[in-house]
């Protein structure tokens, strides 16, 4: 009698959890695109948790590189991505894509890009590093080769003429490991960086003055959306227009992923935390 007891709870259990996937599916299947930036994965998992535990949509994200990000959302192919740096960082990608795309404007204020050293490092601006290129082992720490920030690191390599130096190419966990190690050496080095960035709260850093403006001003990170989602699902696209948060709110999301927590727990977490900013976030 237990085990037929037992076998019973299982089996409702089985039926209770395939009732939840098929509303889930009878309700509509999204997909969407990013790339393994720490902000980028921290606003994908977010809407991923929104969406299916608030909305009861079924959710599907996908890595990818960024050229292949932006072309899934131009094709229609994925419905939406959420880290479009703008105007400057992902301007060349806009520009081939703009007329195939829907640009539901900024998520989040305050985003930058440029060379990040360690605070103890002696120079503040771009144009004195050839003068300590040992110090640097003639080396600029980069990520994944198609990111915005390497195009406008090759550019500034040109245009500060710092030909003797190597970009290196990896991925935004190999440049925080690498940054890591120098520190903790105190040992020069100049990284791409960006903000939000978790890595402004775990260690002491600055920006390199770009007397040139090779990297822009201050930029925003952006919501993009296929064509036509409004028309098929008009309040995902109205909850994909509310979506908006802080640097600060992002960056507690990217800190407890970089301390190791997994990015659709921490998604989780957040939301149940900040219930007012999700309702904000809701169709009406």
């Amino acid at each position: 009698m237990r085990r037929f007891f037992g076998f019973t709870a299982v089996l409702a259990l089985f039926f209770v959890i395939g009732g939840i996937s098929d509303a889930r599916a009878a309700k509509g299947k999204l997909e969407f695109a990013y790339v393994e930036w720490a902000c980028a994965t921290a606003s994908i998992h977010v809407i991923e948790a929104v969406l299916e535990e608030k909305m009861g949509y079924d959710v599907e994200v996908t890595p990818v590189g960024a050229a292949a990000m932006w072309q899934a959302v131009a094709t229609g192919d994925v419905d939406g991505i959420t880290t479009a740096w703008l105007p400057v960082t992902h301007g060349h990608y806009m520009d081939k894509v703009k007329d195939k795309v829907v640009d539901l404007g900024s998520n989040c204020e305050g985003a930058a890009i440029g060379l990040v050293v360690p605070a103890y490092v002696t120079i503040d601006s771009i144009d004195q590093m050839n003068d300590h290129i040992e110090k640097f082992d003639s080396e600029i720490v980069g990520i994944d080769p198609g990111a915005g920030i390497m195009s406008a690191t090759e550019k500034a390599i040109d245009e500060y003429g710092l030909k003797n130096f190597e970009l290196m190419e990896g991925t935004g966990a190999m440049m925080t490991a690498i940054l890591k190690e120098k520190i903790k050496k105190n040992e020069w080095v100049a990284v791409t960086g960006w903000t939000p960035h978790w890595k402004f709260a775990r260690w002491d850093l600055k920006y390199l003055k770009d007397p040139k403006g090779v990297y822009g001003g201050e930029e925003t990170i952006n919501t993009i959306v296929r064509k036509g989602l409004k028309k098929d699902m008009p309040e995902v696209y109205e909850f994909l227009d509310n979506f908006h948060w802080t640097l600060q709110e992002i960056g507690q999301v990217m800190g407890w992923n970089a301390e190791g927590a997994d990015p659709a727990d921490s998604a989780k977490r957040w939301i149940k935390e900040n219930p007012d900013r999700v309702k904000e976030w809701l169709p009406k």
